[in-house]
Parts: structure tokens; C-alpha cells; sequence
């Protein structure tokens, strides 16, 4: 089966042999390719709702894996019983409610080896829940496709670097692609700046209160933007350095 780039990233985080469980599962894809490329023995398609399940559903009977995927109807994370799954892929929906499926799934922390996250909004939040409650970041990447961009993370619990972040741009834009100086980040952080700043001209006479305070927001927004970048760039802000005036 032919991925898309997010689609096709997300589903190479997960381990080689890995038991699956992708929450949110829509149209199956992702444990119908891991299935199909060997990668996954056994996966389980989960969602909320019935009408992306039957979609599912028909897409696996297509492939001839119905004894191999099994399609089943959960809030999050709540049917997913114990030593059923050694990977889970939770994607394609906002921070907030990533958090809340994980918060309800919090007896099987312990017993899921390795969990691939990617939310669409808030990834500051997600990370600062994750490392509030002890996951540790083993790999993260940022890809872009058709002009979004998108964030997938590997966690653990298993790792033994539990430091807390020290620093607001760590959480905003992920401290591995920051360290790694990922070309797709610095993109990202470009055009961020970009659309910051044409919301804060266009907001530069406005006189409401909920107007300056959302000015107040955007000029603090830029300021992460630039620590981003002049520390993937190397200047770290400092005059005397590269790309210093």
C-alpha cells in the first residue's frame, strides 16, 4: 500500500516485529502497510467512531488481512486490554485531546514498550505532558507535505534521561530537531516568522484590550521564533557571532 510522506514517517517509527495498536486508526492505512511490509505481526485498528472503522474494515478485507488486523470500536486507549499491544500509534488529531487518550490510558504506560505520537497543534503541551510524566524522547522528526508540516515522535518510558527542559523553545519546536539543526525545522521557523509578523502589522493600531493582549502574544511568539533560530544557526543571539550585525 502507498503512503503518504506523513503517513509513510509515522509508520517508520515503529519497531521491527512490533504488536500494533493505532488509536484514531480512520482509514486502517497504517497497520494495513505495517502488516503488509512485515514490520507489524499482528495490529489492531482502533477509533471512536463506527463510519472510519467500516472504512477500515473494508480496506483490510480488501487486502486479505483479516486474520491479521482486527477492527475494534474504543474511546482512546480504553479497550485496549494488557499485553494486546508493544507499540501504539496515537496521530492525526489535536495535543489537547492526544493527552487526554493518553491520560485515560494511563494503566498501560508501563506495559507498551514504545508509543508513536504525532499531534496536529499544541506539540508543546504534548511534550511537556510526556516529560512531566516521565516519557523520554528517543527520536523526533518534522516533515512537510503539501505545505504543512507535521511533527512525529518516538517515546518511551524506558529511557533515563529525565531532565525537564530548561528552555520554552525546547517544548515549542522539540529539542532533537533543534540539535540537529533540521533543515525542515528552520523552514518551518521561517514562515513561522513570516506569519507572525503580518498578524502583528495588521494588529499594530488596534486599541481593544483583547487586541494588545494578543500584540503582547505575537511579540513574545517571535521572540521563541528567533532564540529557535539563532540557535539552530549557531548565533545564539550574541552579537560578535555569526550572522550578527
Amino acid at each position: 500500500m502507498k503512503l503518504s510522506k506523513r503517513l509513510d514517517t509515522i509508520a517508520s517509527f515503529v519497531p521491527e516485529g512490533s504488536r500494533v495498536a493505532d488509536i484514531g486508526t480512520d482509514h486502517g492505512y497504517i497497520p494495513i502497510h505495517l502488516v503488509q511490509e512485515g514490520k507489524a505481526k499482528h495490529a489492531i485498528a482502533m477509533d471512536v467512531r463506527e463510519g472510519p472503522l467500516l472504512r477500515a474494515h473494508a480496506h483490510i478485507r480488501e487486502a486479505g488481512l483479516e486474520g491479521r488486523i482486527e477492527v475494534r470500536l474504543s474511546d482512546g486507549l480504553l479497550k485496549l486490554e494488557e499485553q494486546e499491544a508493544d507499540c501504539v500509534v496515537i496521530a492525526g488529531m489535536g495535543g489537547e485531546l492526544m493527552i487526554h487518550i493518553l491520560e485515560e490510558g494511563k494503566r498501560l504506560w508501563n506495559q507498551i514498550p514504545f508509543w508513536v505520537l504525532s499531534p496536529h497543534s499544541e506539540i508543546d503541551k504534548v511534550r511537556k505532558f510526556l516529560l512531566e510524566q516521565e516519557f523520554f524522547p528517543e527520536q523526533e522528526t518534522m516533515i512537510e507535505e503539501e505545505g504543512k508540516y507535521y511533527t512525529v515522535m518516538g517515546v518511551s518510558r524506558r529511557g533515563t534521561d529525565r531532565e525537564k527542559y530548561d528552555r520554552e523553545i525546547f517544548y515549542r519546536y522539540g529539542k532533537q530537531l533543534l540539535e540537529s539543526k533540521s533543515p525542515v525545522l528552520l523552514e518551518y521557523l521561517t514562515k513561522e516568522e513570516e506569519q507572525l509578523q503580518k498578524i502583528l502589522d495588521s494588529l499594530s493600531e488596534s486599541r481593544t484590550q483583547a487586541g494588545e493582549k494578543r500584540v503582547g502574544e505575537l511579540k513574545q511568539e517571535l521572540i521563541w521564533n528567533k532564540e529557535a533560530q539563532d540557535e539552530m544557526r549557531g548565533t545564539d543571539g550574541q552579537t560578535g557571532t555569526a550572522g550578527a550585525p
